[in-house]
């Protein structure tokens, strides 16, 4: 496999292993993450699975996480 890096197509990061944690009522666009051999995570758009892959430390992941559930996203929503 090629070396993993932000914005790599998420194609070459193979079909199997994406997960729709986030999806809801939204028509079937949402998000699609899988978590990597070295432990980072890749996001995607699910209406878009040939488009770019980004990748997160586990760090980076938690604190978003973190943040989202504290309201720190909120603004987001607005």
């Amino acid at each position: 496999m090629s070396p993993i890096y932000n914005g790599m197509p998420a194609r070459e990061l193979g079909a199997e292993g994406w997960h729709k944690p986030w999806s809801g009522g939204n028509g079937g666009n949402c998000i699609e993450a899988m978590k990597l051999a070295d432990g980072r995570i890749a996001v995607r758009q699910s209406s878009d699975p040939d488009g770019p892959a980004l990748i997160y430390t586990p760090a980076e992941i938690a604190a978003f996480i973190q943040g989202a559930k504290s309201g720190q996203a909120d603004f987001l929503l607005t």
